[in-house]
């Protein structure tokens, strides 16, 4: 499958502090993961499978903020509530709820949202998940 790399990304790095903790930095920015004790870690940060849902409801926030903003939709306040679901007998999610929350009347917003499941990034990587390419050493080019 061809990758399309208009610009270039940062890389960000995970970096073992530990236990089951990481520190996650890349673009200037940083945050710590790490696994709930019951899991063998510290609970100083959020899981990594939690960071994959955190990804999730930002960017369809952001991705229902910016439709409506397109659309012309008034929108005076948002959330996005995203539940994971364990596959049965799998190390991953088999599903994700997601609940748009508004007091922007649901029908007045329906088209944000449809326009912001064409144009999540996240939601898009998770339907037509990527090619994972695993490389040893520090990254290249």
């Amino acid at each position: 499958m061809p990758v399309d790399e208009p610009h270039e990304y940062a890389v960000w790095t995970a970096e073992w502090r530990g236990g089951m903790a990481t520190d996650v930095s890349g673009r200037g920015h940083s945050v710590r993961v790490d696994e709930p004790e019951e899991f063998g870690g510290g609970d100083t940060g959020p899981m990594p499978t939690e960071m994959l849902v955190v990804a999730l409801a930002s960017c369809f926030c952001i991705a229902v903020a910016w439709g409506a903003r397109k659309k012309r939709i008034p929108l005076d306040d948002l959330r996005v509530h995203v539940r994971p679901h364990r596959q049965v007998g799998e190390p991953r999610h088999g599903a994700y709820d997601l609940w748009v929350e508004s007091s922007t009347p649901q029908a007045t917003l329906a088209p944000a949202v449809e326009l912001a499941k064409r144009y999540c990034w996240v939601t898009n990587t998770i339907t037509d998940p990527p090619e994972l390419r695993y490389h040893h050493g520090p990254p290249m080019g």
